[in-house]
């Protein structure tokens, strides 16, 4: 069997995806592979259409562990989220034909089953305590045994993570929207929401929060120290993750539990933060960590190292990756949460799935291969929208991280 062509397809239905279509010469036997890179779809898919498909064709699609390796170093300059994004899609597509060609699941592959079902948490979002009771509520009825609060800052025209719709989407406009920050003002208004939610839902609803790398080392040991009394199931990127000592000093300070890594993409990024057991949760994702071959790295590094998986599920992962997201996590040992936030029916549209959502997990189907497909007609339907992620400043107008 021979890789005999290969495309890159990219449509938005209701967000911009762009995914990567391998055809083989095994009677049709295809593979597909998520490349989404949000806010920089279209640097991924040209690296993919002039620098990647050209090396594929002839290649034997059974190779993964060698095409992966092909990518990583053949291209000298290694890692970086457009590289990494482009070696997924490969990646993943590979996986996927191996599925099919086998006629198994690609969580079978992998080792088989390690649960039964994959915990999912859902964002509750709101401006006001009050309103976020009511969407917390709303994920309690429909099962849900984890749940992200988020919640307006007072004084703040807006907040991230805030929004009317659970399939919180922040990039929205092709040229980035300016939002305004308050360290004080949030730190002083979390614990608040917190208390009210956990006396509202009592210990056992599992509750998250993210920062969103806002905070200094400091500030995030505050917050961690002030959230104890709610015994949040983590914290996620409470700073900005570059300066990986910060992770020491709020250690130090706090027993709040720490996720990092949705920007992370590749098991040097992780390394340190892991070896040193500074975190609790990686949360890097298959589109932006070199795919299945790569984040099974990145997590059978953490298992040794008492760090549990809480991979980025948000909406700039299209149904292909959430596929692929599935037979990881069901299959690996330290598996912790998946983060979840649905997807708008035009998008199941466009890519058909046998994974599936009941009573607080997701399960990732018995179909071989991924279980998820691109009907193409659909995807013309929905032509590419330029999208950007927005930016940040303080009061002050000084530019700070989003």
């Amino acid at each position: 069997m021979k890789i005999v062509d290969a495309r890159v397809i990219i449509s938005s239905p209701g967000r911009t995806f762009v995914t990567l279509k391998i055809i083989t010469s095994d009677g049709g036997v295809t593979g597909v592979g998520d490349a989404t890179l949000n806010g920089r779809e279209l640097a991924v898919a040209a690296y993919l259409s002039e620098h990647v498909i050209p090396t594929l064709i002839g290649r034997d699609p059974a190779r993964i562990e060698d095409t992966w390796q092909y990518l990583y170093k053949g291209a000298y300059w290694r890692r970086g989220p457009v590289t990494m994004t482009a070696i997924a899609a490969v990646d993943t597509a590979l996986w996927d034909i191996k599925g099919k060609v086998a006629g198994l699941p690609v969580y079978q592959l992998l080792g088989g089953r390690s649960r039964e079902g994959v915990t999912v948490y859902g964002h509750a979002s709101a401006e006001t305590t009050e309103e976020v009771l009511t969407e917390v509520a709303r994920y309690v009825d429909r099962g849900y045994k984890a749940v992200r609060v988020q919640t307006g800052v007072p004084g703040m025209a807006s907040t991230y993570g805030v929004s009317p719709d659970e399939r919180y989407e922040p990039a929205d406009a092709a040229i980035p929207t300016e939002n305004v920050w308050s360290t004080p003002r949030y730190l002083t208004n979390v614990p608040t929401v917190f208390a009210r939610v956990r006396d509202e839902f009592g210990p056992d609803l599992r509750l998250l929060h993210d920062v969103h790398h806002r905070l200094t080392p400091i500030e995030a040991a505050r917050l961690g120290k002030s959230l104890e009394p709610y015994a949040l199931t983590w914290i996620e990127d409470p700073v900005p993750a570059e300066l990986q000592e910060g992770f020491r000093l709020i250690r130090q300070h706090t027993t709040t539990p720490i996720a990092v890594g949705e920007v992370f993409n590749s098991i040097w990024d992780c390394e340190t933060l892991i070896r040193e057991q500074l975190v609790d949760y990686i949360r890097a994702t298959v589109v932006h960590a070199g795919g299945i071959t790569h984040l099974r790295r990145i997590f059978d590094l953490a298992a040794l190292h008492h760090v549990r998986s809480g991979s980025h599920g948000a909406t700039d992962l299209s149904p292909v990756c959430m596929a692929a997201a599935l037979h990881l996590d069901i299959a690996i040992p330290n598996f912790g949460l998946q983060e979840y936030m649905g997807f708008p029916p035009e998008a199941d549209d466009v890519f058909p799935h046998s994974w599936h959502y009941a009573d607080g997990y997701l399960h990732p189907g018995e179909d071989p291969g991924l279980g998820v497909d691109i009907n193409e007609q659909e995807a013309a339907r929905y032509p590419y929208k330029p999208a950007s992620l927005p930016i940040n400043r303080l009061t002050d107008g000084t530019l700070h991280d989003w």
